[in-house]
């Protein structure tokens, strides 16, 4: 019976309780909805739905899943018994295996089946499982670590292929307990037997060199290994006393040369080094870093510390945006010029100002313009505005939810984890480039925030002492967890952390109380926390007769918005410096300020008397500022009837045409000759046009970007009640699975059938009926043996026309077994 029909039969027998289960543990089964269990089926042993399932399971599930994989065959439908699983996972029970084998069949990884043909009785009693059947390509090639059989290297490797009747000719002959062969297949077979049990390996590696068993150790755990010249000749017939472990290994067979660098260890080796178990390392306990510990009071301040100095920065990183863009490069980002001077303003190094840059990007703070290529700050910015908890929570929020990973500013392009190489070797990944984009990132983060927060409960004392978590200890915790994605966990694990540091998530190298929060999901209790614990921001500073103004700690947002208009910002940290000129005053009194305002918003916000110096200062350059006004206008309008300049300056087309007055009769517009002399004529006014019109063209007012408040969701969400309810009605109301033979599917359950029946049929060189269209629509049923399948198409061999032919599989309406095997 296909597989897929098998899990839909046993999807339709479960209870709606443990189908809502399987929904919240892989909510991609209902999204979108299923139109009956065939289709359920059918997507649950997809191959994308299957790699997602496996992301989530831990080492012991996805050890009890490779040995099950390992003992069954899907194709002839072989299965294999929670006791045969027992002898082959060693330091498991027969009832931790039966437990893990029922979680993996809750979550359609297996499904029950029945014994293989020839089972005794008294062993039928027993649970027997096989896989979903895109498991094997999921799992790759070498599930467990160990290598494939004599029998699949001979079929999947030439070299070998050719080499293998020589090579097992000169072994009987020297004298082993090896059969002698005329074909690679008869050779693969002798290889296999003689290498079947650990006792038989121990014979053979009685006479080995005394460095062999130390290089066999190294493939203990992985199947490939690498070696110089692997394809070198190798024979027992004439190696000397001396011969290598390695020459030994591959003229013996232990080894197979898979290319001029690389080797492989057979399935039955590795299977006899291991002492004929399949997993000989399980446990179902974590490992247990060693940590270091920190108080609670350090971590609090460090984390306080470090988001109030994040907030600082990026206030300033905004203004320093609004007075100067940000210009891009022609491959995209912003150059290291830029970035050198961003850095100078904000006084710290340019990978901080790297880091920085990418969280105000990602968080919208900053916005690419199309017309100038500029990074620029959107108008009308709420962030600026908020209180300092809600700023905070505003960049945890869009961090969490965000694609690009801030850390892998500056590193380079063809040596970063996981980034695409977009350019030449020995270049760098540029801030706000596309080389940061990293899709997997909001999984990793939340996934690594858990365990934090899982190890940090784990190891926390009653004395108020919390351990110190490094990137090695999560990093160890998470290929226990989710061992499918420890490659992701160990490109993103440094560059996580640090950013959750410049966050508050992480203080001391320690998970913050904020942290803990996240990793739970409350974002309400980690804003309660912070604005309990967070200092207030300050309303005042110093002035100082030396032209300065020492902020004693973090100001207010709109304090320091306003500080940075009218003065210059030097020294880093809290007590920020900020320090007058005559060019910091211009630049004042040239955003609207005048001496007044600027010397009324001083004496409010300062702790001192403002200096008679920094007095003299502002009245001084603002007595010399104005003298001349430069504006812009595009034409003028000129009329000796005043009144009909005062009608027309108040009436509503004064907005859009940009109307100001120079002097009672005379008025300027924004707006080309031309178009202001249309808009007077449709008001009913004749105006003429003086000379030729300049070459002016009006710049279309770039739209209002608003910047929504990013709201984090967490990744693989389980789907809502509702949906879950709704999609159970559909299920039950479907009625039965569908029958034996594929027509009776169709939509996704007909596709997945249809596939599953032509790779079981490529994999056993079975001969299968396939019902074709051809161009007028006419249907033929066809007897063919299919040899592979790839984009689209099918190579198929006609037994009755002796020649191969490839078809389209969308043509393909029916496929079917000419002949089923015996179970």
């Amino acid at each position: 019976m296909s597989l897929i029909r098998a899990l839909g039969k046993d999807l339709e027998a479960r209870s709606n309780d443990s189908l809502r289960a399987l929904f919240a543990a892989r909510p991609d089964l209902i999204s979108p909805p299923v139109p009956d269990f065939a289709a359920l089926a059918a997507r649950a042993s997809s191959r994308v739905s299957v790699q997602r399932a496996l992301e989530r399971l831990n080492r012991p599930q996805m050890q009890v899943l490779e040995t099950l994989h390992l003992c069954t065959n899907t194709d002839t439908g072989h299965s294999a018994s929670t006791e045969h699983l027992h002898q082959l996972v060693r330091g498991a029970s027969l009832a931790v295996v039966e437990q893990i084998m029922a979680t993996l069949q809750e979550l359609a990884l297996a499904h029950p089946a029945i014994p293989p043909h020839g089972t005794p009785p008294q062993a039928a009693a027993q649970h027997f499982y096989l896989p979903v059947g895109s498991l094997k390509d999921v799992v790759g090639i070498y599930p467990a670590g160990l290598g494939r059989s004599y029998t699949e290297l001979v079929r999947l490797q030439p070299a070998f292929a050719q080499r293998v009747v020589q090579l097992v000719s000169e072994l009987h002959r020297s004298g082993f307990a090896i059969h002698d062969a005329t074909t690679p297949m008869e050779a693969a077979l002798a290889l296999q037997h003689w290498t079947s049990s650990p006792e038989a390996l121990r014979d053979i590696l009685a006479n080995a060199p005394e460095r062999t068993t130390a290089l066999l150790a190294r493939f203990r755990n992985w199947a490939m290994g690498a070696v110089p010249q692997a394809q070198r000749k190798a024979s027992v017939t004439t190696e000397g006393a001396d011969v290598g472990p390695v020459d030994w290994l591959l003229a013996r067979g232990l080894l197979v040369p898979l290319d001029a660098a690389h080797v492989e260890l057979p399935h039955s080796v590795g299977l006899a080094l291991r002492g004929g178990a399949i997993i000989n390392d399980f446990t179902l306990s974590p490992p247990v870093p060693e940590l270091g510990r920190t108080t609670a009071a350090l971590r609090r301040n460090a984390a306080l510390s470090a988001i109030s100095e994040t907030l600082r920065l990026v206030s300033e990183l905004l203004h320093a945006v609004r007075e100067t863009p940000l210009s891009t490069l022609r491959s995209g980002g912003v150059g290291v010029r830029e970035m050198r001077r961003l850095s100078d303003q904000l006084r710290i190094d340019q990978d901080a100002a790297g880091r920085l840059l990418e969280l105000c990007g990602l968080a919208g703070l900053i916005r690419l313009d199309v017309d100038s290529s500029s990074w620029v700050q959107p108008p009308q910015l709420e962030w600026l505005v908020l209180p300092r908890q809600e700023q905070w929570l505003w960049l945890v929020n869009a961090w969490l939810a965000s694609e690009r990973v801030p850390s892998m500013v500056g590193q380079p392009v063809n040596t970063a984890p996981g980034a695409p190489s977009r350019g030449a070797a020995g270049t760098t990944i540029a801030a706000l480039s596309a080389g940061a984009q990293r899709p997997d990132a909001p999984v990793v983060r939340k996934r690594i925030l858990e365990i934090l927060h899982e190890l940090t409960l784990e190891a926390e004392e009653p004395d108020g002492a919390v351990p110190v978590l490094d990137a090695a200890a999560v990093l160890e915790r998470a290929e226990w967890s989710q061992p499918r994605m420890a490659r992701r966990f160990s490109s993103l694990i440094r560059g996580v952390l640090a950013e959750a540091e410049l966050l508050g998530l992480v203080g001391s190298g320690a998970l913050s109380q904020l942290g803990s929060a996240f990793a739970e999901d409350d974002p309400d209790a980690a804003l309660a926390i912070l604005g309990e614990h967070l200092p207030a921001a300050l309303n005042h500073v110093l002035l100082q007769a030396d032209l300065t103004a020492v902020a004693p700690g973090y100001l207010a947002p709109a304090l320091t918005e306003k500080l940075l208009v009218m003065a210059d910002a030097e020294g880093r940290g809290p007590a920020t410096i900020y320090r007058f000129s005559a060019t910091s005053i211009k630049r004042a009194l040239d955003e609207g300020y005048d001496a007044a305002g600027l010397l009324a918003f001083l004496r409010e916000h300062s702790a001192t008397a403002v200096p008679q110096p920094l007095e003299y200062l502002v009245e001084d350059t603002a007595s010399r500022h104005g003298s001349l006004r430069v504006g812009q206008a595009a034409s003028f309008i000129q009329s000796d009837d005043e009144a009909a300049l005062r009608e027309l300056l108040a009436g509503p087309k004064a907005a859009q045409l940009g109307l100001a007055r120079l002097s009672p009769t005379v008025l300027t517009s924004s707006a080309p000759p031309r178009e202001l002399a249309a808009a007077l004529k449709n008001l009913g006014l004749s105006p003429s046009i003086d000379g030729t019109e300049p070459a002016a063209h009006l710049r279309r007012a770039a739209a209002a970007q608003e910047s929504p408040r990013p709201v984090y969701s967490a990744p693989g969400i389980a789907p809502a009640a509702e949906e879950v309810e709704a999609q159970l009605d559909v299920l039950r109301q479907a009625g039965p699975a569908v029958g034996h033979h594929s027509g009776a599917a169709d939509g996704e359950a007909a596709t997945q059938l249809g596939l599953e029946a032509l790779q079981r049929a490529i994999r056993l060189k079975q001969r299968i009926n396939m019902n074709v269209v051809d161009n007028l629509g006419n249907a033929s049923l066809e007897v063919v043996v299919p040899l592979s399948v790839s984009g689209g198409r099918v190579r198929v061999f006609d037994p009755a026309k002796d020649t191969e032919r490839v078809l389209s599989v969308h043509r393909i309406i029916d496929i079917e077994a000419a002949e089923e095997l015996r179970q």
